[in-house]
């Protein structure tokens, strides 16, 4: 009997009125991503990054050449708020892993640019962090992650459907 069984077997005998069912799901999502998110963020360090500055990296690299996006768009890209990406900003800054300059057109917008050396740590921690993934991964077998991928695309899709399709009856 794993943790979550645990809990559940408790809350059954103290809330019997109560279907606890979805925490099999849930709670076990919920612990599967804090311990992939501790095993993610192990290779982060090893590069001095933490898991927030890895994906404002990532996002400049997936951008293509020249590597850079204003603040606005790596705050989309990442799903923080533009304060967040300020101070992460400003950490790979003074680290020399990006560049903040006027965007061209527009002397109040920024653009946020990865260095030379931004992008030559970031390809060796998404190699390793690659390398982490396919291992965390072998857990399953080939025929549970095919199986268990579109199910998470599926849920996550509903989940992340906007507020009017998700309900077309709701009063806003």
């Amino acid at each position: 009997m794993d943790h979550v069984a645990r809990i559940q077997a408790a809350w059954r005998r103290e809330r019997p009125d109560l279907d606890v069912s979805p925490q099999g799901v849930i709670g076990r999502l919920h612990r599967i991503a804090a311990l992939l998110t501790q095993e993610l963020c192990t290779v982060y360090s090893r590069y001095d990054l933490s898991e927030g500055e890895f994906d404002v990296l990532a996002a400049l690299r997936r951008a293509g050449e020249p590597f850079e996006r204003a603040p606005g768009e790596l705050a989309a890209h990442t799903m923080v708020t533009t304060g967040a990406i300020t101070k992460r900003i400003d950490r790979l800054e003074r680290a020399g892993l990006v560049t903040r300059r006027r965007a061209s057109g527009d002397g109040r917008g920024r653009v946020v640019a990865l260095t030379t050396a931004g992008r030559d740590l970031f390809d060796r921690a998404f190699t390793d962090h690659i390398r982490n993934e396919h291992r965390l991964l072998a857990a399953l077998t080939p025929a549970e992650a095919a199986a268990l991928e579109p199910l998470l695309t599926s849920w996550l899709g509903r989940l992340e459907a906007p507020a009017d399709t998700a309900d077309p009856g709701a009063v806003r």
